[in-house]
């Protein structure tokens, strides 16, 4: 039973996915969603692993073209690692799931002109044919919108400090609770609040788990003084609780 379990649970997956990509992805309809990298579109078609990134790292987090040197370094890891990588922006008002090297030059120079794009911007910069580029929760929209399940980034938004005073939490918290993408970060940026980041993200039902530790990485440091309630400590352990959490959802 749970072999036949397993395997209707995997073509669940596989027609949901051929589903997404018969609706969403048609590079040459002017008309799509979304713009899907050939190279990605036929990794996703296949099977084949594939790694979402978020592209604000580009255009606000290092000047050009040392941002363009990272971007490329990035993407060689994952493809090192036997992954296909797609890095997401939007590119004149259309949402690219996956770059060629010309966008990625191309976005590296717009550098802070490029619009900051979370979940809450997708809407206008698409409806006026604006550049943005991606934070980590309009990267995981639309990572799921096609099927991609798992998403690298350095270091996730949270809750600020006074955050009980001023409500100033970031939006990729939510996006966490509500879409079905495996995020590996570096945990939250250290200037943040992070046990109650760590206690919204509960109350979202987030799992939350840390790589052969139970500490709570703080984006450039490794402790930050707060535990995780679970620990994994192989890729194939991380890969079974990415694969429980998707049946979850």
């Amino acid at each position: 039973m749970a072999s036949s379990s397993s395997s209707t649970s995997s073509s669940s997956v596989a027609v949901k996915r051929l589903s997404n990509l018969t609706n969403h992805l048609r590079p040459t309809n002017s008309n799509a969603l979304v713009k899907v990298y050939a190279e990605v579109s036929e990794a996703l078609s296949s099977g084949r692993p594939v790694v979402a990134l978020e592209s604000t790292i580009i255009s606000h987090g290092m000047p050009y073209p040392q941002n363009l040197e990272t971007a490329k370094e990035v993407e060689a890891i994952v493809r090192e690692n036997g992954a296909v990588p797609a890095t997401i922006a939007i590119l004149d008002g259309i949402p690219c799931i996956g770059l060629s090297v010309e966008q990625l030059e191309r976005l590296a120079q717009l550098g802070k002109s490029a619009q900051k794009t979370a979940h809450r911007d997708i809407a206008h910069v698409v409806a006026t044919k604006r550049n943005g580029a991606t934070t980590v929760s309009a990267t995981m929209c639309f990572a799921a919108m096609v099927g991609i399940p798992v998403f690298v980034t350095g270091g996730i938004g949270g809750v600020h400090r006074h955050g009980e005073h001023t409500m100033d939490i970031s939006s990729d918290l939510t996006e966490l609770g509500r879409t079905p993408v495996a995020v590996v970060s570096a945990g939250v940026k250290s200037i943040l609040d992070i046990p109650r980041t760590l206690e919204y993200l509960e109350t979202q039902g987030v799992c939350v788990a840390a790589y052969k530790t139970y500490e709570f990485p703080a984006f450039f440091t490794e402790q930050s003084g707060c535990k995780v309630p679970c620990r994994v400590d192989s890729p194939e352990e991380c890969a079974q609780l990415i694969g429980k959490c998707k049946q979850e959802t």
